[in-house]
This record gives structure tokens, sequence and C-alpha cells, in this order.
């Protein structure tokens, strides 16, 4: 999942967006609840040119080719054969001594094979320059990219830092020059993505939800007063929410959803006893008392097995906001379903007590 803040920059000129990344990551580095702050790629590398003299390596008998072939060989090894141990191959590389290649002082001393079976030295033909070159460029969107990485010092939650710390990042945002980004990036990013996927959606869920509840209900009145039960849940999702302290990211948004269809299964079921109970003959009052006493043991056990399942879970660091959700929207909700309920179909129907 990579680091759990994370800042990026993009931008044309490779040193501009480097520059503009150090001064992210020392206003990151403000905020006590972080630790480890770096860049995702830092100083250019130590590199050595090789400047071959083409007109004095043809007179000795050197081509650029063969030097390129030698410098391989010495220096990394050229594969000249395999050895079969049992069912395993191992390749067998032929290659400079390991003082040979890890001295760099020997560089310009190579001993450098021509085409008449002589050598000359690697320094009679090409001459070494030291300098410094980028090891690794990220690219997004075909420009240089810099990510300012951080891990979480305590039990603070990624969303919750990233928040805090983006307002302090807008000196900067107004310096950008044009066509240079400040971005969000790591699991914040990918929830908010997750997020937007949900939320495109939920017309369609909305919709579907509705269908099956006209077709199992058969009433426009009754399916309203189910669908509005759904938000009860969220009463009991905020407050264990901030009890446990756990962030309403995308995973306890689907914890959210889930938690709907339950409350509305329970909802259908207890008004469909109702409605069984009057067709029975028993009076609307009498059918709303009795319905609810008879369905509240099947409503609290199911509700309660599904409480227990999610105690697992909520110890993972991925599941546990979901867990927690689903966990306190469901208690918090059964409850107000068998007391909530009985008195919206009584005031929705106008039932009275005979």
């Amino acid at each position: 999942m990579g680091y759990p803040v994370q800042f990026r920059v993009t931008g044309e000129h490779i040193e501009k967006v480097r520059a503009l990344a150090r001064k992210v990551a020392t206003k990151v580095r403000e905020n006590p609840y972080v630790t480890n702050v770096h860049l995702d790629w830092e100083e250019p590398s130590k590199v050595v040119y090789l400047n071959v003299d083409q007109e004095r390596a043809r007179a000795l008998g050197v081509s650029t080719a063969d030097l390129s072939k030698f410098l391989q060989s010495s220096l990394i090894g050229s594969s000249v054969s395999q050895y079969r141990e049992d069912n395993e191959l191992i390749e067998i590389l032929l290659r400079g001594t390991v003082h040979e290649r890890t001295e760099l002082t020997l560089l310009p001393s190579l001993a450098v094979p021509t085409e008449n079976g002589q050598s000359v030295a690697l320094s009679q033909i090409a001459t070494l320059e030291y300098g410094f070159e980028e090891g690794v460029i990220w690219h997004r969107n075909r420009l240089p990219s810099v990510t300012v990485r951080a891990d979480i010092y305590g039990k603070e939650q990624p969303a919750s830092l990233v928040q805090q710390i983006f307002p302090t990042l807008d000196p900067i945002r107004a310096e950008l020059p044009d066509g240079y980004l400040l971005e969000v990036g790591g699991t914040v990013e990918d929830s908010t993505r997750g997020q937007k996927s949900v939320n495109a959606g939920v017309p369609l869920f909305i919709v579907v939800v509705l269908t099956l509840l006209m077709l199992q209900l058969r009433s426009f009145s009754r399916t309203a007063m189910v669908f509005l039960t759904a938000p009860l849940g969220l009463i009991g999702v905020t407050l264990f929410l901030l009890v446990f302290r756990q962030p309403f990211g995308f995973v306890a948004m689907l914890g959210t959803i889930a938690l709907s269809g339950m409350i509305m299964r329970n909802s259908v079921i207890l008004v469909d006893q109702i409605e069984q109970d009057i067709e029975a003959g028993l009076t609307p009052w009498q059918a709303i008392i009795e319905a609810t006493v008879r369905r509240f043991r099947p409503i609290v056990l199911t509700a309660l097995a599904a409480v227990l399942a999610m105690i697992p879970l909520s110890r993972s660091l991925f599941f546990g906001p979901m867990a927690v959700a689903i966990m306190g929207g469901l208690i918090v909700a059964t409850a107000l379903t068998l007391l909530f309920l009985p008195a919206l179909y009584a005031a929705w129907f106008r039932v009275k007590k005979t």
C-alpha cells in the first residue's frame, strides 16, 4: 500500500520540481504526527562518463563495439556457459576480479585487447569524466513527478493528517508556476477515487432498491416508510467511528451502504408481519404490537450474529472502519427499528388505539 501520507509535485523541469518538493517536505515535517519524511527520488547519482578518442582507438585497433563488450565483461560479466546442479541451471559469468570492479582508480589502467592480439590501457584511447545524473526519474502524464512520502507516528489516520497538512501548503500552491501541480497521493488519493466510483452508482442503487421494495410491499406508502428507516444506521455509525477513532473512508462508506440494506431488510420483515396480522383479523393497533413482539427475537438475533461476525474484522487495519461502521450502525438501527418503525407505522396510517 506504500506510505500512508503522500504529496505529489509534477512539472516540466526536474530541478524546479525537486525544489518545490523539498519545500513541501519541510512543511510536512512540521506536523508532529509524521516521521521518515523523504522524496521518492533524491539527489542525483554519481556516474563516470567515458569519452572515446575514435581516431586513436582506430589507430590502435580498438572498435567502439569491442570496447563496449570488454567493459561489460570486465565490470558486469558476460555469460560463457551454464552449470547444472540437479534440476537447477547456474549461469557462469566471466568478469574481472572484485578488486578491479570495486576500485574506481583502477578503471583507467584496464587492459583493453586490440585486433592484433595485444592490449592497451583504457586511458590511452579514452578519457574519464566524473559527474552526476538522475538515478531514476518518475513520470506522471509524461511529466517528471516527485512524491513526498512520510510514515505516521502514533494512531492518527492518513486522511485526517492529510487534512491537517494540506492547508499549510497553500503558500506553496500559490507560488506554483503554470503547468506545475501539487496533489495528494497514496492511499488517500485511492480512497477518494474509490468514493467517486461508488457515488456514481448511487442513483442506480436507489432505483434498484425502490423497485425491489415495490415488488415486495406493493404499496408506495409502505415502500417510502421502509426506505426512510435506512438513514437510522448513520447515528450508530457516527457514534462508533468517533468512539473507536476510525476514519470514514472508502471501506467505511461501503460498510454503511451494506448497513442500509440490512436495516431495510429488518423493516420489510416487520412491516410484512404487520400486514399479515391485519389480514388475519387483528385490529391495526393489535397487529402492530403483536408483530413487533413476535419479530423482536428474530431481528435481534440476526443483528447480533452480524455484529459478532464483524468483531474479528474490527482489528484489521484495512477492514476495521467497515466493521466498526456496520457494528455501530446495526446495534443502534436495530433498537430504533423496533421502537421507531411501529410508531411511524401507527402515525403514517393514523392507527388509533382500540
